[in-house]
C-alpha cells in the first residue's frame, strides 16, 4: 500500500512546476507559430492541387503524398540532423532559436499536407458553375479561387480544420526530435533524476489534464464556428 501511495507523490510535481509550465509555453509557441504557417502552406498546396498548370498539379499532389505517409519525427530529424547539423544552415547564432524554427518548419511542413487534403474536400463542395461564371466575367484563375473558391470553401471546412489543428497540438511532442525543449522533452529530463522517481504518475497526470485544458476548448470552439459559418445548400 505505501508502495502505491509512493507512485502518487504529488511533491516532486509541484517542486518543478515552474519547469513543467515552461515546457507548456514552448509547447504554446511551437503550435502558434505553425498553426499559422501551416494554414499558409495548406492553402498555397490547395490552389496547386486544383490549379490549371499541369507542373504546380503535380507537385501539389507530390508532396501531399509523401508528407502525409512520412513519420512526423522522421520529418523533424531531417530538419534538425540533416538541414541544420549536416548541411549548416541555421536560422540564428543562437541554437535554441535555430532549433525552434526547424522545428516550426517540419511541424508546418508536415501539418500543411492535412489542411491542403482538408481545404480540397472543402473546395469540391463549391458548384462548379461558380468557377465558370468567375471565367466568363474575365476573372483569373488566382482571382476566382481568392475571390470566389476560397472563402467558401473554408466556411465548408472549419470542422475539419479544427481536426487537424488539435493534431498539431499533440504532436508537438513529437518536437523534442528536432531538439527543441518543450513538455515532453522537459517531462523526459525531470523524470531522469532521481528525485523524481516518485513523481512519475503525477507527472503524467498533469501533462494529460493540461493537454485536455487546450484541445477539449478548442474542439468546441471549432465545432460551434462550424454551425456558425455551415452554408446552407
Amino acid at each position: 500500500m505505501e508502495q502505491l501511495l509512493d507512485l502518487f507523490d504529488f511533491g516532486p510535481f509541484f517542486d518543478n512546476f515552474d519547469a513543467i509550465l515552461q515546457g507548456f509555453w514552448a509547447m504554446l509557441r511551437l503550435a502558434a507559430a505553425a498553426g499559422v504557417l501551416s494554414l499558409v502552406i495548406g492553402t498555397v498546396l490547395a490552389g496547386f492541387r486544383v490549379a490549371p498548370i499541369p507542373v504546380l498539379r503535380w507537385f501539389g499532389s507530390g508532396y501531399v503524398n509523401i508528407v502525409r505517409n512520412t513519420p512526423l519525427t522522421l520529418v523533424l530529424l531531417m530538419c534538425s540532423l540533416g538541414l541544420n547539423d549536416t548541411l549548416g544552415l541555421a536560422f540564428s547564432g543562437e541554437p535554441s532559436t535555430t532549433y525552434y524554427w526547424w522545428a516550426v518548419l517540419g511541424l508546418s511542413g508536415y501539418t500543411g499536407a492535412f489542411v491542403c487534403e482538408a481545404l480540397r474536400s472543402g473546395i469540391n463542395t463549391v458548384p462548379l458553375g461558380q468557377a465558370e461564371a468567375a471565367r466568363s466575367i474575365g476573372l483569373t484563375f488566382t482571382q476566382s479561387l481568392r475571390l470566389i473558391i476560397l472563402p467558401q470553401a473554408f466556411r465548408a471546412v472549419v470542422a475539419p480544420l479544427g481536426s487537424v489543428l488539435i493534431a498539431m497540438i499533440k504532436n508537438t511532442t513529437v518536437a523534442s526530435a528536432a531538439s527543441y525543449g518543450e513538455i515532453a522533452a522537459v517531462s523526459k529530463g525531470l523524470l531522469d533524476l532521481p528525485s523524481f522517481a516518485s513523481g512519475a504518475v503525477p507527472l503524467f497526470i498533469g501533462v494529460a489534464i493540461g493537454f485536455m485544458i487546450l484541445t477539449l476548448p478548442t474542439g468546441f470552439f471549432f465545432g460551434w464556428l462550424a454551425k456558425r459559418t455551415a452554408v446552407a445548400r
